[in-house]
């Protein structure tokens, strides 16, 4: 498997888990010429924008250890575009991660949801 292809199975299974949180995934891949957003999402009144990590290994670190403080920025000032592009959602902003680590068959062995990451 591809990294790409990595990255579009850990984007699935991140939204399937946060679908059965109860949030309500209102976009996906959202690539603009200011950033790129892996999950938008509403969890109540609050637009969440998930960042997702996905590792068949630890030997390359925790998942959640390659969000860098210059990815968080980035996500943050893509986050403000895109409200910017969709002034009807919520005001209330957070960003979230969504860490996954697979075994070699590509099964999810755990998922951490880390809310409200900052630098």
């Amino acid at each position: 498997m591809k990294r790409g292809d990595l990255g579009r199975l850990g984007e699935d299974l991140a939204a399937e888990y946060l679908k059965k949180q109860g949030y309500k995934i209102l976009d996906r891949n959202f690539h603009s010429r200011v950033g790129e957003l892996d999950i938008v999402a509403q969890d109540k009144e609050t637009l969440v924008f998930i960042e997702v990590k996905t590792r068949w290994s630890k030997k390359f670190g925790l998942p959640v250890e390659a969000i860098t403080s210059w990815k968080l920025k980035s996500i943050l000032k893509t986050a403000e575009y895109y409200k910017l592009l969709h002034s009807s959602l919520p005001d209330s902003l957070r960003i979230d991660a969504v860490a996954i680590e697979i075994d070699q068959n590509n099964n999810p062995l755990k998922f951490d949801h880390l809310k409200n990451i900052s630098m």
